[in-house]
């Protein structure tokens, strides 16, 4: 497989979530695309928000990659807030720009989650599965990560590396 991008969605470009992020990108060579730094409005019923960065960057997305992976912290038992507007926005492409929307279709999407510990609930990945099934997608599945003492934890790690290897995404560069 190729063509795959890490959606990275925290509240910080350079923290926990990146760390895991910049360890994938290293191994696999994804790129990589920082939520935290584009200026994405929430989801307006009026479409006043047609100048952020939402339309560019998910019409990159979907010109350019096969396989999404969003990673993300665990905020409250759930995703980030920036994510959770980014998956909003999408209903722009479900009114306003429906044949770039339809073109997700056959598209693959995967999820993983950073925290402090390796205790994620049961049922984080419900958001990405059903997005996933409701835009034509095929979910890959997700996998939970974490730090301790400001570095991956090595179960994380393998679990990280396990969850690769068994989809065989390989390098994409």
């Amino acid at each position: 497989m190729s063509n795959t991008v890490i959606v990275q969605a925290s509240s910080r470009s350079v923290g926990d979530t990146s760390k895991i992020v910049s360890y994938i990108e290293s191994k696999y060579g994804f790129d990589v695309i920082d939520l935290h730094k584009k200026e994405i409005s929430h989801y307006d019923y009026e479409f006043k928000n047609v100048d952020d960065d939402f339309l560019p960057t998910i019409t990159k997305i979907i010109k350019t990659y096969d396989i999404i992976i969003f990673a993300t912290p665990v905020y409250w038992y759930n995703m980030s807030g920036i994510l959770k507007v980014f998956f909003d926005r999408i209903s722009d492409l479900l009114v306003n720009h429906k044949s770039l929307g339809r073109q997700l279709r056959g598209k693959q999407m995967a999820m993983i989650s950073c925290s402090n510990a390796g205790d994620l609930k049961d049922g984080f990945d419900m958001p990405f599965r059903e997005s996933a099934d409701y835009l034509g997608m095929t979910y890959l599945g997700s996998t939970h990560s974490w730090i301790e003492k400001k570095a991956i934890n090595p179960e994380a790690k393998l679990r990280i590396n396990n969850f690769f290897n068994n989809l065989s995404i390989t390098k994409s560069k």
